[in-house]
């Protein structure tokens, strides 16, 4: 069960990253560019950034990790239960958020490091 913390620890190993503040709440960007957030709100949860096919994909998988509520109806974000959530696959979504927000500089220096 990841917390916090873990979903800190794998987003500051990527190029740029910076633990900050968005909406009150604790949030994670790439140069300045904002991809996931912990949110206080009543349903909880990571809010975190998707491309709008893999968000369908998602909960209609009716996997309970995934869920949506009316205030992220038509943005590309998927909200993430982390007590439902396996840290691999959890990786992989913030991998995914961090390579969609990035700027391509950083996204090409980092693939070139790999």
């Amino acid at each position: 069960m990841p917390t916090w913390d873990d979903v800190v620890a794998i987003a500051t190993r990527l190029p740029e990253v910076e633990v900050t503040t968005s909406w009150q709440t604790p949030s994670l960007k790439v140069k300045g560019k904002f991809f996931a957030r912990l949110r206080t709100e009543a349903e909880g949860g990571l809010a975190i950034v998707c491309e709008p096919g893999e968000k369908a994909a998602l909960l209609a998988s009716a996997d309970p990790a995934f869920y949506t509520t009316p205030h992220y109806d038509g943005y590309a974000m998927i909200l993430v239960d982390l007590d439902r959530i396996d840290e691999q696959r959890l990786t992989e979504m913030i991998e995914d958020a961090w390579h969609l927000k990035a700027p391509a500089r950083v996204r090409k220096a980092y693939e070139q490091q790999q």
